[in-house]
């Protein structure tokens, strides 16, 4: 006899496992953002206070 709860943690296997097969292209593209808006603040930082500085 099969245990009911068993073909749910089954079918939650497959699930996660779905997830996975289909890459982490969510994490990637907030990385990708996120690094994006540190390069930007870099450049905005160095623009508009270390170059009036220097002048």
């Amino acid at each position: 006899m099969t245990d009911p709860s068993s073909q749910e943690h089954s079918s939650d296997d497959e699930a996660v496992d779905a997830i996975v097969r289909a890459g982490p292209g969510g994490a990637i593209a907030v990385a990708g953002i996120a690094t994006a808006i540190v390069v930007a603040l870099w450049f905005a930082f160095y623009l508009f206070v270390f170059l009036p500085r220097s002048a």
